[in-house]
């Protein structure tokens, strides 16, 4: 029989588990978090929607910051509400972000400006799925960037969750990673049946079943699957508690990075997690009639900026390294129009930003900012990409991951050389091309 790890036999057996007495399962992968303490975590968090770029990091001074006055009569930010963000002055940071002003003085947050995909398209599906796959214009791979990520990555067998999908779906960025844990919350990670919870009887008829074959290799990942939900059980994964004087903002993307800083302080093995924050598309009504620095794109800024400046303070509270060991990083589908619509609005645009954050960041502005233009401008309307964001991603793969095989997590892109955005060791990029090779082992594994 071919060797089945825990994690094949949770792929295999979850049809069976679930028709037992109406079971609950949620598919994972176990292992063992001993090596947790040498294990360094990215968290993607997609701002879905594309968010406005100009409206976060604004021109403060300069022929750039006429052009985004003359663009924008309803929602231009006045310099007084800007955040110096570098010291000539040329760009400042939306006020409502403020909390991750902080973490950027302090060295923790880098910007990537005009940072973005080369890809001509303004449909938020294809951008999306472009991004995810890591792919731009193909969207014939078979699996996303982080499932090939993973799947490249030296991994110990033993990690209980390695990849986890906080919220209701799983993304293309994981795409085919049967392995990623998709929930809301790690207290729904659970074994029961009926309303009166008959978790014990439960498990002992599932060791019953697959004792009939003992000594197989299903028998034996059979019962370390179920010895690892107990595990799970036992943590009381779900009830958490932030460090004193943190808080988290409410709904469901503070509810999300919270499951992220208690998966990272259970030592579970948690190597790649995801979160979203949607609601970007701000075609209308981006701003308050009488006011730019206040409605619907200043409460959803201040969510993200409060949300992030809380898991960081959270996972370095009382002297621990575990921000250390975490790089978060922010990227949108793309950017929107420089020129506002009728509606005190953007519509969709080219460029944007990324955002990169942890205790192993080099903070301060990267990347080149490409001017505002008309003949600066991408289609003469929107801001120009100069940066690839499979170039900040590469960088994390390779410095924070100590993972060389660009051509197989983003087929065709070469030519990679690092931003010094973050810490780490630069290796010599492998750019043999993974395109046809790289959903091989979710076939074969």
């Amino acid at each position: 029989m071919d060797k089945l790890t825990r994690r094949g036999f949770l792929m295999g057996c979850s049809a069976a588990i679930a028709g037992l007495a109406g079971a609950r399962f949620n598919y994972a992968a176990f292992g063992d978090p001993a090596e947790e303490p040498n294990q360094n975590i990215l968290l993607t968090v997609f701002l879905r929607g594309g968010c406005d770029a100009l409206n976060v990091i604004t021109p403060l001074d300069g022929p750039d910051r006429a052009h985004y006055e003359l663009a924008r009569s309803d929602l231009r930010l006045p310099t007084s509400h800007l955040l110096p963000l570098d010291g000539a002055g040329q760009f400042g940071l939306h006020q409502a972000a403020a909390p991750l002003h902080e973490l950027y003085q302090d060295g923790k947050l880098g910007i990537v400006l005009a940072a973005g995909m080369h890809e001509d398209t303004r449909s938020h599906f294809d951008a999306m799925t472009y991004m995810e796959l890591g792919t731009p214009g193909y969207k014939g791979q078979a699996s996303g960037w982080l499932t090939r990520l993973l799947r490249s990555t030296d991994l110990s067998a033993e990690a209980i969750t390695p990849s986890v999908a906080l919220g209701r779906l799983q993304p293309t960025s994981q795409l085919a990673h049967y392995e990623t844990i998709s929930m809301t919350n790690p207290g729904q990670l659970n074994l029961n049946t009926g309303p009166w919870g008959w978790r014990e009887e439960q498990q002992k008829t599932l060791r019953q079943i697959f004792s009939l074959d003992e000594g197989s290799s299903l028998h034996r990942a059979s019962l370390n699957a179920l010895n690892t939900v107990t595990t799970l059980t036992e943590q009381s994964l779900g009830d958490y508690t932030p460090a004193p004087g943190v808080a988290y903002p409410s709904g469901a993307f503070g509810d999300q990075l919270q499951v992220v800083a208690q998966l990272i302080k259970n030592q579970l093995g948690l190597k790649v997690a995801t979160v979203d924050l949607g609601g970007w598309d701000t075609h209308e009504n981006q701003v308050q009639w009488n006011s730019a620095t206040s409605g619907y794109f200043t409460d959803l800024l201040q969510r993200l900026s409060q949300g992030l400046a809380a898991l960081y303070a959270d996972l370095d509270a009382a002297g621990s390294h575990y921000t250390r060991r975490l790089t978060v990083v922010v990227m949108t589908e793309f950017g929107r129009r420089l020129k506002e619509n009728a509606q005190r609005g953007t519509d969709h645009g080219h460029g944007s930003f990324m955002m990169v954050l942890g205790g192993e960041v080099k903070g301060g502005l990267h990347g080149q900012w490409p001017g505002l233009h008309t003949d600066q401008l991408y289609d003469r309307a929107d801001l120009a990409v100069t940066t690839d964001y499979r170039q900040v991603l590469s960088e994390l793969m390779m410095r924070r991951l100590g993972n060389n095989k660009l051509g197989l997590v983003f087929p065709r892109y070469g030519g990679y050389t690092p931003l010094d955005i973050v810490e780490g060791v630069d290796l010599v990029p492998n750019y043999d091309d993974g395109l046809e090779k790289a959903f091989l082992p979710l076939i074969t594994r």
